[in-house]
């Protein structure tokens, strides 16, 4: 089963040139105000058209997925007339079909990078698919975030997590910042791979059991790797920054190594730095005094 939106019927290229023109102010892309009353927000068809230089049967026929093959061209140009992010530009051209198809993704991690998790004890580090589901992880990234080995396989994923999970959620210090990266995330890996049946399962999980997410799915924001920085409200270490580093697997192009560091000589370094030392010691018999301790530190 390929991946659809109900209510388009699978149209993504439509569907997502539609949103990103309902979403850039006229002013801005720059057309001039002709003084018509504008039903909707962001540009008409016709002003994309003149924009993108293109008639405007041709806007209609791509929005109501009529077309069949759209040039490279004509997609240069509507991302240029949208002001297309460099994200968005390549989604547009994934969901077009102008791009060879990635390959599918495997689920087993060498044992290389398995001893390489396992002799990072200073620093919480795991290893996602491109579905961000958990596929290895170490001692430090079940003291920061959560106990991955007592969860059935098919719950171990961020994105699920991120929206199903109470206490995950709870970690989060901006939770709908960091959720609707998630969707954006998670919209790009849709486009990318239209035929992966798994991440089919997981959208319409998620879209079936959190309005927000259904709300930010049909918003199609998407988003590719960058430089993140999050922070969490720990039970135990409390309020700590950390800078998520992404590292691809040069032999496994669908996984990455993500790893958490702090700034050094920072708070959150010492906050890192105690959940650690208390991650090592299993007999925790008093966590508030825990706790206690680690704002004391800081």
């Amino acid at each position: 089963m390929e991946l659809q939106d109900n209510a388009s019927g699978g149209n993504e290229l439509g569907d997502f040139l539609r949103a990103r023109r309902a979403a850039l102010d006229p002013h801005r892309a720059g057309v001039p105000d002709d003084g018509r009353p504008r039903r909707v927000p962001g540009l008409r068809r016709e002003e994309l058209a003149q924009l993108a230089h293109v008639s405007i049967d041709y806007i209609v026929r791509l929005e109501q997925g009529r077309a069949r093959r759209v040039s490279r061209p004509v997609l240069d140009a509507l991302a240029d007339a949208l002001q297309l992010a460099p994200d968005e530009r390549a989604y547009l051209f994934a969901v077009a079909d102008a791009t060879p198809a990635p390959r599918p993704g495997r689920q087993q991690v060498d044992g290389q990078l398995q001893q390489l998790l396992s002799t990072m004890h200073d620093i919480p580090a795991m290893v996602l698919n491109r579905r961000m589901d958990v596929l290895a992880w170490n001692r430090g990234a079940v003291a920061l975030l959560t106990d991955f080995g007592a969860l059935a396989p098919a719950e171990r994923n961020l994105i699920r997590l991120t929206f199903l999970d109470d206490a995950y959620r709870a970690l989060y210090a901006d939770w709908p910042t960091a959720a609707r990266e998630c969707v954006a995330v998670l919209r790009m890996e849709a486009g990318l791979y239209p035929k992966d049946q798994a991440l089919a399962a997981l959208i319409g999980e998620l879209s079936m059991r959190d309005p927000d997410f259904r709300t930010w799915w049909a918003g199609h924001r998407v988003r590719g790797p960058r430089r993140l920085t999050k922070t969490y409200l720990h039970p135990v270490a409390g309020s700590i920054t950390l800078d998520v580093q992404q590292f691809s697997v040069e032999t496994q192009p669908d996984q990455q190594l993500v790893a958490y560091t702090a700034p050094p000589d920072s708070p959150s370094q010492q906050a890192l730095r105690f959940l650690l030392q208390w991650a090592a010691h299993p007999d925790h018999t008093n966590d508030k005094r825990a706790a206690e301790d680690s704002h004391r530190r800081k």
